[in-house]
């Protein structure tokens, strides 16, 4: 197992949001696969995320279908890619470029309160996942029971980060 630099001087960040995470290594030279949270747009080459609890700047970034491929500092052998995985990528929120008109960052679903359609309350938001199909809201009842609900227009018909509520429509069971 490769060597990973310690976290003794890890750079502390104000308000932290991950970008990707390190799902393995490609090739001998250090290469890393990189699963993006969201578009992967930040996955760019001149970025600086903290990754294994340094920040490395990405000297290489590609595009391929099953997510992306990214060099960065520090990393020159496939064990010390390796070694990162399991890895988020985080940048600080202030480094992220502004979200367009109607867009938002996946973070920022966290803590919102859900409501159905009728107006009756329903939890709150307490993670998300990514499958191969779209993003999932995980809702946290009242009870502390989790629903799933996909992120998709049909059952999540109303979103307002403003005032912290978003409606849902839960699959049947």
């Amino acid at each position: 197992m490769g060597s990973r630099e310690s976290g003794k001087d890890a750079p502390r960040l104000v308000e932290p949001v991950a970008i990707g995470v390190v799902v393995g290594s490609h090739g001998v030279r250090g290469t890393l696969r990189v699963r993006a949270f969201g578009s992967g747009k930040h996955l760019r080459k001149g970025a600086k995320p903290v990754v294994g609890g340094a920040r490395r700047g990405i000297t290489v970034a590609k595009e391929t279908p099953k997510g992306f491929l990214i060099d960065v500092e520090g990393v020159s052998s496939r064990e010390g890619a390796s070694s990162l995985k399991g890895e988020e990528l985080l940048l600080d929120r202030e480094e992220l470029d502004a979200p367009e008109e109607g867009e938002f960052y996946v973070t920022d679903l966290l803590g919102l309160s859900a409501f159905d359609d009728a107006g009756g309350a329903v939890g709150t938001v307490s993670d998300t996942f990514e499958t191969a199909a779209h993003e999932v809201l995980v809702v946290r009842d009242r009870d502390g029971r989790d629903l799933y609900v996909p992120f998709t227009l049909e059952h999540v018909p109303d979103l307002d980060l403003k005032s912290g509520r978003v409606v849902v429509r839960p699959p049947e069971s």
